[in-house]
């Protein structure tokens, strides 16, 4: 067969593959029988209008000197925590916007951080290689710096995002730009499991984010730039259960669904995708019309669901941060347009356990708290 003939066949197959695609969405379109504020009557809440008063600023949190770059929320909501530029670690009380701790880095290059299930340690990587781990209990030293408890060693790149198991403060899992994901034992600082590196079903590129499965703890989702998210049991780490394709830039954030069945991902291609971990497939893409150059589309970088799994928070290098219908893919309000909005580019977000409000962090060196008016709950 000629490479004209082979040409001939891609086109073709390409042409097929887009009918089919919008013949499925099409489809689902007559299946969507509902819209944000009926499905909230239906949960016995107030129905819900979205509009730029509603979904409000009532905080900000300001005593960063650098870039925020993470942050995390502990369990009972009331703290946050945050990593940035200025290679410190802050631990916000998010009731009345004060600094309970403000811890300084060896390592000034932090990128991750996370809060373990009892809110008692937090746990911060960046370009040292290392993944931090500092009690907050711990005494302080002569210069008021809480000192570092464990420090985890064993990566060959830099460390970009960490997280606890759920309700386990002795596991930890990071990933690298190593290309691999990491399983600690926090108590003794030895890696339990290494997943990707020399196995053939791991990244190829490095891994930029972790979720795990909150209702199967064993499971875990990462993220890389090779533009896949890749499936991993931490019983089996020899192999990854299931390679996600899709996305034609970075894979730079993932998140998985509510339900623990399906995981959402964001990308430097501007899209979210949703997936079933099950079946495999892609159940939909969340995308905006960009004009200008393609080159100046702005990238997602962080992404959360509601409590329900109705709304995906995503945040985006622009500054805009949309709340997607996770239904219908249709964006029903951007905070990025909001009163009191960030003024660069949106880096981190996350949700309360509770569900009822939303951090985000942004290079304007601020992280700001949005909740609902009337103290209703994010569906």
């Amino acid at each position: 067969m000629s490479v004209a003939e082979l040409k001939e066949r891609h086109i073709a197959a390409t042409a097929t593959v887009n009918s089919l695609r919008e013949r499925l969405k099409q489809r689902r379109q007559l299946l969507l029988d509902t819209d944000v504020a009926a499905f909230a009557k239906s949960q016995g809440r107030s129905a819900i209008s979205f509009s730029s008063t509603d979904l409000i600023c009532c905080r900000t949190l300001q005593g960063h000197t650098g870039k925020v770059y993470s942050l995390d929320w502990t369990p009972e909501r009331n703290r946050i925590v945050s990593a940035s530029q200025d290679g410190r670690l802050i631990v916000w009380n998010a009731l009345t916007s004060q600094k309970t701790h403000a811890i300084k880095l060896q390592c000034p290059w932090v990128m991750t951080c996370a809060f373990a299930p009892n809110g008692q340690s937090v746990a911060c990587g960046g370009l040292d290689s290392a993944c931090s781990i500092f009690n907050l209990n711990s005494q302080v030293d002569r210069d008021g710096n809480i000192p570092v408890s464990r420090i985890l060693t064993g990566h060959k790149g830099y460390v970009y995002s960490c997280q606890y198991v759920p309700d386990q403060e002795t596991r930890l899992i990071t990933s690298s730009g190593d290309q691999t994901c990491v399983l600690w034992d926090v108590t003794t600082g030895q890696r339990i499991s290494v997943f990707g590196g020399e196995f053939p079903s791991g990244h190829t590129a490095d891994v930029l984010s972790v979720s795990i499965n909150s209702s199967n703890s064993n499971m875990f989702v990462s993220g890389s730039c090779d533009m896949t998210a890749r499936l991993w049991d931490t019983r089996i780490a020899s192999r990854a259960v299931g390679t996600y394709h899709g996305h034609q830039g970075d894979v730079n954030t993932v998140k998985f669904f509510p339900d623990g069945q399906r995981f959402g991902t964001g990308s430097d291609d501007s899209t979210c995708r949703l997936y079933d971990m099950r079946t495999g497939h892609q159940l939909q893409v969340y995308s905006q019309q960009h004009e200008g150059d393609d080159n100046d589309v702005p990238i997602v970088t962080s992404i959360a669901f509601s409590i329900s799994g109705r709304l995906l928070f995503a945040g985006y290098s622009s500054g805009d941060c949309y709340v997607w219908d996770t239904l219908m893919a249709e964006v029903v309000l951007n905070l990025g347009t909001s009163q009191n909005s960030h003024e660069a580019r949106i880096s981190c977000l996350g949700l309360s356990s509770d569900g009822s409000a939303l951090c985000t962090g942004s290079w304007d060196k601020n992280l700001k708290i949005w909740a609902f008016g009337g103290h209703r709950k994010v569906i």
